[in-house]
């Protein structure tokens, strides 16, 4: 059965919708577990600031609760405005940031609450945590072994009584599951690529982003390609050609939500069906 293109875009459309759901339900699954195992560190540590850099500033507070602050200029005016919000829910907290910066921003303030050095110090709580005598090795590779180990389980590790030594336990926590959040970030990517494909090689190359720092593309093939120019590497572009490459600048939601936006602009038809069902509800 031949299909139009329209209907074709739209089934795209929907499998990233699809997608982009389940990602955050994992995600928020996830983040929970960490947040619930770490309570009580973060408690007895009275919060951690996570992000301030102007005008981007998010904190966790000893209840657990995040604020997050954001600074724009209003057009009319020009009045700088800075608004300060309460984020209770993790769902919540997941939709607004990536999951892999929220886990690097917890081992990056935990580090430095510590006054800890930029390498993970505690890899011989994690190898105790995974069955592995400190003895037995210490390259990277077990340490990894252990550190997976840990993450794999849900059973809370009891939390030292030293402050100093507590963030450091709670910092090689947080680099592993960040780790962990970029590995299931970037399979999500490549399940909605395996499952599009057929679909993608009839709609052909699709621009999602073309921006003067960045450019993305769905293609022909199935793909998610892109090239960027990193911050720290102004005017070299980087061409990023795998999910793993493609979750170091980029969040699934905002993959598959650009890509839906892009569908619905190119053949305004794939998203009549959406807004007639919003129509219907309101």
């Amino acid at each position: 059965m031949n299909m139009n293109p329209t209907d074709m875009l739209g089934e795209v459309a929907a499998d990233a919708a699809l997608e982009r759901k389940a990602f955050l339900a994992d995600a928020t699954s996830q983040l929970r577990r960490f947040l619930d195992s770490n309570a009580d560190r973060i408690r007895e540590a009275g919060g951690l600031v996570l992000i301030d850099e102007d005008p981007d500033y998010l904190a966790v507070a000893p209840d657990m609760s995040f604020r997050s602050r954001t600074r724009y200029q209003e057009e009319g005016t020009g009045e700088w405005i800075s608004e300060t919000e309460v984020i209770e829910s993790v769902g919540d907290l997941v939709e607004l940031y990536n999951p892999a910066e929220i886990y690097a921003a917890f081992a990056e303030s935990a580090r430095e609450a510590a006054g800890l050095p930029q390498e993970p110090t505690g890899a011989e709580d994690l190898m105790e945590v995974a069955g592995i005598a400190p003895e037995e090795t210490v390259t990277d590779e077990a340490y990894a072994e252990a550190a997976d180990a840990w993450a794999a389980t849900n059973v809370e590790v009891e939390a030292p009584e030293e402050r100093n030594e507590a963030a450091s336990v709670l910092y090689d926590l947080a680099l592993t599951f960040q780790e962990r959040s970029q590995e299931q970030e970037a399979e999500v990517i490549r399940r909605f690529e395996n499952a599009s494909r057929g679909l993608a090689s009839r709609v052909g190359d699709l621009m999602v982003v073309d921006d003067d720092d960045e450019r993305l593309t769905f293609t022909g093939a199935g793909r998610f390609v892109a090239e960027v120019v990193p911050e720290d590497e102004e005017g070299t572009w980087r061409k990023l050609t795998s999910p793993e490459a493609l979750v170091e600048f980029y969040d699934p939601t905002d993959i598959f939500g650009d890509l839906a936006d892009s569908l619905a602009e190119a053949f305004p038809g794939v998203a009549a069906e959406d807004e007639e069902e919003e129509g219907t509800e309101a």
